[in-house]
């Protein structure tokens, strides 16, 4: 991990491209508003506990254990905003 500040604005950045998404299928699709509405909560939410989940390694003595913590919270980052947008994509193809 090179810096926890970089890290908390990747998550952010993550969550700013999914609300645009967001904002734009409502756009697009206004029936559709309070289940996009939904997926924003979700990922703010998501946000919520990845910042709790980056302040607050498991054995923050241990480099390696920390190195391999961070490795494995960054694969869970990138899993679960691709969750979110997969489910923004199925909601979008639903019409």
């Amino acid at each position: 991990m090179a810096n926890l500040r970089i890290l908390k604005k990747e998550i952010d950045y993550r969550l700013e491209e999914f609300v645009f998404d967001c904002e734009m299928a409502i756009y697009f699709q206004p029936s559709h508003e309070e289940a996009v509405v939904g997926l924003m909560e979700k990922a703010v939410d998501l946000r919520n506990v990845l910042y709790a989940k980056a302040n607050n390694p498991t054995e923050p003595k241990n480099a390696s254990l920390v190195k391999k913590y961070y490795a494995a919270f960054r694969r869970d980052m990138i899993s679960s905003f691709g969750s979110l947008f997969d489910e923004l994509s199925a909601l979008n193809a639903a019409e």
